[in-house]
């Protein structure tokens, strides 16, 4: 059966098939606290979710905060993440989707504001290192929302961007989306407020992964 309207459908890892908004969340926070710096709230952290590291670390301390302690930062949130990783869990549902995707004969990839040795972490910890055809993180390329990473993905697997679409828990995922000429369909149970998601006009916002997988089922 022909495809509808995507051949390649791309993911954002944190808050979208990994339940670790939360993690990260109290990860930037401790990193703040081990070095005296005012706690960003948890609304100014989660928002940060998806850049780069360098880059979450320069937003979430904001322009107040002497750039010296940026790397300190990346250095404190590491190790507090690190110490947690291993019990993050996938969304329910995440298996499942991926698995019927892929049976479906769709490309799968992933596009993330985690370092490549990171990424391969997570996978490997979720048993999904053989699951995707390519995968982008923010140490490889430009950060969200910049085009680079479903540019290069669309080039890797000689796919095309209008028959792309990228699905993510926060509205730099569905900025990237616009910048790159991509679909872009967006989760409401991760790090963003679902008004802001809304902002960017997404094809489709979708409450959970069940939800998420019958649109993709019917749509895409």
């Amino acid at each position: 059966m022909a495809r509808k309207q995507f051949d390649l459908i791309v993911f954002d890892w944190d808050g979208t098939l990994m339940d670790s908004t939360a993690t990260i969340v109290k990860s930037i926070q401790a990193a703040a606290r081990d070095l005296g710096l005012p706690i960003p709230s948890r609304e100014a952290a989660a928002h940060v979710i998806g850049l780069g590291l360098t880059e979450a670390m320069q937003v979430v301390l904001g322009p107040d905060v002497d750039p010296k302690y940026h790397p300190r930062m990346v250095e404190r949130y590491r190790y507090h993440y690190l110490t947690k990783d291993h019990e993050l869990t996938l969304f329910d549902g995440v298996p499942e989707l991926l698995q019927d995707l892929s049976q479906q004969g769709y490309f799968l990839a992933v596009a993330t504001g985690k370092s490549r040795v990171g990424l391969n972490r997570a996978l490997n910890a979720a048993g999904l290192l053989a699951t995707f055809d390519a995968t982008r993180c923010a140490d490889e390329t430009f950060s969200k929302p910049h085009p680079a990473m479903l540019q290069e993905l669309t080039r890797e697997l000689g796919q095309d961007l209008k028959r792309t679409v990228m699905i993510g828990d926060t509205t730099h995922d569905l900025l990237m989306a616009q910048n790159a000429g991509a679909a872009g369909i967006a989760v409401e149970y991760g790090a963003h407020p679902v008004d802001q998601l809304a902002a960017c006009r997404p094809l489709f916002s979708a409450k959970d992964v069940p939800e998420l997988h019958r649109w993709l089922g019917e749509h895409a």
